[in-house]
C-alpha cells in the first residue's frame, strides 16, 4: 500500500503538482515574513521625518547660541531618519497627506529657554514632536524612543555649553583671586601701621585715665568724709534733741512704773491665793469625778443586764404566742364535738388569749429596743466622763504647776519695785546731762555745713575729669582691638585669596571635560543570550507557523484517509498514509531550515538541534491534523484553523505572556505551538539543553497521542468497510 500510495502521487501530475507546490509554503510563509521583519531598523534611514527649525538664536555671555540649527545640523549628520528641513505649513500638510511619518518642531525661544539657567525661575527648551499614528503606529513609537535620543544629545550639547561657559569664569576669577590677594596684602601693611599708633595712643590714654581715676577717687573721699561729718553732726543733733526729750519721757515713765511695780506686787500676793484656792477645788472635783466614774459604769453594766432579760422575755412570749396558736388549732378539732356555746367560748378565749399574747410579744420587743437604745447611750456617757475626767487631770496639773510658780513671781515683783525706784533717781541725773549734749552739737552742724558745700563743688569736677579721660581710655582699647583684628582679617583674606586663585589656575578643562560634565553617566548593556536583530527573535513564531499551515494546506491536496487501493489491514492503510506525511513533513521542515540558515543567514546555537526542532515541530502539526481531518473532515480543518488562531495569540512567541488577557493564559499550555516556540529558541539562542528536551518531549507526546488515535480510528474504519471483503479474498 505504500508503493501504491507514491506510485498514485507521481502518476497523478495535479496531485504531484500539488504537493510540491504545498511543500514550499512553510518556505514562503515563514521566510517571507522573516525576510519582511528580519531587521527593519537598519532602513530607519529610509523614513521620512520633517524637521520644522523656528528656532531665533540667543546670546550667552558674550557668545552666540544657536542650538535649533546645530541640532538640525546634528539630526540630519546622524542619519538616523531621513531627516528633512520644512516650514511650519509644509510640514503640518505633509504629516497629513502622509508625506511624512513624524514631524520635529524646534520653538523660536529654544535658545534663548538655554541661557535662564541661572534665573530665578529658569524656562526648560521644549521640542514638539507630532506622529500620525493613524498612518503607521509603529513609526509613533519608534519615533517616541528616538526623541529620548535627541532629547539626550540636546542636553548633552546644552550642558557642555554651560560646562565650558562655567570653567571659563573659573579661570576669570582665578585671575581675579590673585589681584585681590596682592590688594589685601597691600592693604595688610597700612593696617599694620595702624595698629602699632592705636597701641601707642592707648598706653598714654590709660595712663592719663588712670591718673584722673585716682584724683577723683581722692576727691570723692574727702566730700564724702565732710558730707558725712556734716550729716552726722545733723544726725547728732537731732539725736540729742530726741534723747532730751526721751530721757524726760523716760524719766516720767519710770516713776509710773515704779508706782506700777508696788501695785504689780500687791496683786500678784491676791493672784497667789486665789490660785491656792483653786488648786484646792480641783483635788475635790477629781475626787468626786471617780466616784461618778464608777456609778456610770455600774449603770452601763446594768443596762446590759437590763437588755439580755428584756431579749429573753420578748423571746419567751414570743414562744408563749406560738403555743397558744398551736393549741388554738388543737383545740379546733376537740371543739367541733362540744356544743356550740361552748364551743364559741373556747374559741374566743383563745382568740383574746392570743391576741393578748401578741400584744405582750410586740411590747417586749419594743422594751427589748429601748434597752438597747439605752444600753448605747450609757456607753456614750461613760466615754465622755472619761474623757472629762482626763480633761479634769490635765487641768488640776497645770494648777498646781501655777500654784508652784506663784511663790517665784511674787519674790521677782518685789524685786522689779525695789529696782524701779533706783531707775527713777538715776534718770533725773540723765537728763541733765542731755540738754548740755544737745547746745554743743548746735555749733557743731553750722561749720560743717559751710565745709560741705565747697567741697561738692571740688568732686563734680574731678568726677567729669575722670570720667571723659575713662571713655578716651576704653575708646583707645576698642581702637587697639579693631585694627588688631582687621590685621588678622586681611591676612585671612590675603592667604585665602592666595589659595583660591592656586586652586582656581589648577583647573584646566578640554572637550573631555565639558563632555564629563554634560554627560557623566554611561550605560554598560550587557546581553544575555543576545539576539542581533528582530528576524532571529521572530524566527521560532514564524517557523512554528509555517510549519503548521504547511500541515493544514497538505491535508486539501493529499487524502488523509481515502486509500488508492483496497487496504489489506488498517495497521498497512494507516502506515501508507503515515509514511507519505512523514516524508513531507522531512521535506518541508529541510526547505525551512535551509533557507533560514543560508538565504537569511540565521545564526544558531547548534545546527543539528535546530533541524531535529524543525523536524519534529512539522511531525508533530502533521499528526494533530491529520488525526483531526481523518476522524473530522472538512469540520476537522475548520477545528485545526481555531487552534492556529488559539496558538498564535497564546504561545508567547511574539510579547511574554503575561502581557496577553489572563483567559487566554490557559491555553498556553495546552496547544503544542507553546512547546515548539520554546525549543526553537533553546536551539537558536539560549543553547539550554534542559530547555530543549523538555519542549521537545511534549511535542514528541502531542505526535504520539495523535498517531495512537489515528491509528485506532483506521484499525476501527477498516473493521467498518474492508473486513468482510478481506475475508471473501
Amino acid at each position: 500500500m505504500i508503493k501504491s500510495e507514491w506510485k498514485s502521487i507521481f502518476k497523478n501530475k495535479k496531485l504531484l503538482i500539488s504537493v510540491i507546490a504545498v511543500l514550499f509554503i512553510p518556505v514562503m510563509y515563514a521566510g517571507m515574513f522573516l525576510w519582511a521583519f528580519w531587521d527593519p531598523y537598519a532602513n530607519l534611514s529610509d523614513l521620512p521625518v520633517a524637521v520644522v527649525n523656528s528656532d531665533e538664536g540667543a546670546e550667552y555671555n558674550g557668545t552666540e547660541l544657536s542650538l535649533g540649527k546645530e541640532l538640525t545640523d546634528k539630526l540630519r549628520e546622524s542619519g538616523q531618519f531621513k531627516f528633512v528641513s520644512v516650514s511650519e505649513k509644509e510640514a503640518d500638510e505633509g504629516l497629513l497627506n502622509q508625506d511624512y511619518y513624524l514631524l520635529i518642531e524646534i520653538p523660536d525661544n529654544f535658545s534663548a529657554h538655554a541661557t535662564t539657567l541661572l534665573d530665578e525661575k529658569p524656562e526648560k527648551m521644549v521640542i514638539t514632536y507630532k506622529a500620525n499614528e493613524g498612518y503607521n503606529f509603529l513609526s509613533s513609537q519608534i519615533g517616541e524612543t528616538a526623541m529620548d535620543r535627541i532629547r539626550a544629545e540636546v542636553n548633552e550639547q546644552v550642558s557642555a555649553t554651560y560646562a565650558e561657559q562655567l570653567f571659563d569664569s573659573i579661570t576669570k576669577l582665578g585671575d581675579g583671586f590673585a589681584e585681590a590677594s596682592d590688594g589685601a596684602g597691600q592693604l595688610k601693611d597700612g593696617v599694620v601701621e595702624v595698629n602699632n599708633g592705636a597701641s601707642n595712643l592707648k598706653g598714654y590714654l590709660e595712663q592719663l585715665a588712670s591718673s584722673t581715676i585716682e584724683l577723683r577717687d581722692g576727691t570723692s573721699t574727702v566730700v564724702e568724709g565732710i558730707q558725712s561729718a556734716a550729716n552726722g553732726s545733723v544726725d547728732l543733733n537731732k539725736g540729742l534733741a530726741t534723747l532730751a526729750d526721751g530721757s524726760s519721757q523716760l524719766t516720767n515713765g519710770v516713776s509710773q512704773t515704779a508706782s506700777g511695780a508696788t501695785a504689780l506686787n500687791s496683786g500678784i500676793q491676791d493672784y497667789t491665793a486665789g490660785v491656792d484656792k483653786l488648786n484646792e477645788s480641783y483635788q475635790l472635783l477629781s475626787e468626786k469625778e471617780k466616784g461618778l466614774l464608777d456609778s456610770l459604769t455600774k449603770l452601763q453594766a446594768s443596762s446590759s443586764k437590763l437588755n439580755d432579760s428584756t431579749n429573753q422575755l420578748a423571746q419567751g412570749s414570743a414562744n408563749v404566742t406560738a403555743g397558744i396558736q398551736a393549741l388554738s388549732q388543737q383545740l379546733g378539732q376537740i371543739t367541733a364535738a362540744l356544743p356550740a356555746e361552748q364551743s364559741a367560748a373556747i374559741t374566743e378565749t383563745l382568740a383574746k388569749l392570743e391576741a393578748g399574747s401578741t400584744s405582750v410579744s410586740s411590747g417586749l420587743e419594743q422594751l427589748a429596743g429601748g434597752t438597747k437604745n439605752l444600753t448605747s447611750g450609757t456607753a456614750q456617757i461613760v466615754s465622755g466622763a472619761e474623757q472629762l475626767s482626763g480633761g479634769y487631770s490635765q487641768a488640776q496639773q497645770g494648777v498646781s504647776q501655777l500654784a508652784s510658780s506663784s511663790t517665784a513671781l511674787l519674790e521677782g515683783s518685789a524685786s522689779l519695785a525695789g529696782g524701779t525706784k533706783t531707775l527713777e533717781e538715776k534718770m533725773n541725773e540723765f537728763n541733765a546731762g542731755i540738754n548740755q549734749a544737745y547746745s554743743g552739737s548746735s555749733s557743731l552742724v553750722d561749720g560743717l555745713n559751710e565745709l560741705a558745700s565747697g567741697s561738692s563743688q571740688l568732686k563734680e569736677g574731678t568726677g567729669t575729669l575722670a570720667e571723659k579721660s575713662g571713655e578716651l581710655a576704653d575708646g583707645s582699647t576698642k581702637l587697639v582691638e579693631g585694627t588688631q583684628l582687621l590685621a588678622d582679617g586681611t591676612d585671612t583674606l590675603q592667604s585665602s585669596l592666595k589659595e583660591a586663585s592656586e586652586q582656581a589656575g589648577e583647573v584646566n578643562a578640554s572637550e573631555s571635560t565639558y563632555e564629563m560634565v554634560a554627560s557623566p553617566v554611561d550605560v554598560d548593556v550587557i546581553g544575555v543570550n543576545e539576539v542581533p536583530n528582530y528576524g532571529t527573535g521572530f524566527t521560532p513564531y514564524f517557523l512554528s507557523l509555517g510549519l503548521f499551515v504547511g500541515a493544514l494546506l497538505i491535508s486539501i491536496v493529499f487524502p488523509f484517509v481515502q486509500p488508492v487501493i483496497a487496504p489489506t489491514s488498517g495497521a498497512r492503510w494507516f502506515t501508507s498514509k503515515v509514511t507519505v506525511l512523514g516524508a513531507v513533513g522531512i521535506i518541508q521542515s529541510l526547505f525551512v531550515v535551509a533557507v533560514a540558515l543560508f538565504v537569511l543567514k540565521l545564526e544558531t546555537q547548534s545546527v543539528g538541534l535546530f533541524i531535529l526542532s524543525a523536524v519534529i515541530t512539522s511531525f508533530t502539526y502533521l499528526a494533530l491534523i491529520q488525526l483531526l481531518v481523518s476522524i473530522l473532515g472538512d469540520p476537522g480543518r475548520f477545528v485545526a484553523i481555531v487552534i492556529l488562531i488559539l496558538q498564535l495569540t497564546t504561545s508567547a512567541g511574539t510579547f511574554p505572556l503575561e502581557l496577553i488577557p489572563a483567559p487566554l493564559q490557559f491555553f498556553n499550555k495546552l496547544l503544542p505551538m507553546t512547546y515548539s516556540v520554546q525549543s526553537f529558541k533553546a536551539s537558536i539562542s539560549t543553547g539550554d539543553l534542559s530547555h530543549f528536551w523538555q519542549n521537545n518531549s511534549f511535542l514528541l507526546g502531542f505526535m504520539v497521542v495523535c498517531l495512537a488515535i489515528t491509528f485506532g480510528y483506521f484499525m476501527l474504519l477498516f473493521a467498518k468497510r474492508y473486513s468482510k471483503q478481506t475475508k471473501e479474498a
